[in-house]
């Protein structure tokens, strides 16, 4: 699952980046949660809690099913 999670976060880094910020997988456990390091602008911004939640944790649902929950570190 984490070569799944990492090639998905692939597609998330651009838009991250374009604000300044970056995303780094952190790890993966067994029972689907993705703890993930807000880097960069991302990770002193206000609203990094809503771009977590709203940006990065429904874009790896969608694509990674097998993801519960991704929580910052």
């Amino acid at each position: 699952m984490k070569e799944k999670v990492e090639k998905a976060l692939e597609k998330i880094r651009p838009m991250l980046a374009a604000d300044g910020g970056n995303v780094d997988l952190v790890e993966v456990t067994d029972d689907g949660i993705v703890k993930v390091k807000l880097t960069g602008t991302c990770g002193c911004c206000p609203m990094s809690q809503m771009t977590l939640k709203n940006g990065i944790e429904k874009i790896l649902k969608e694509e990674v099913p097998e993801v519960k929950e991704v929580v910052a570190i």
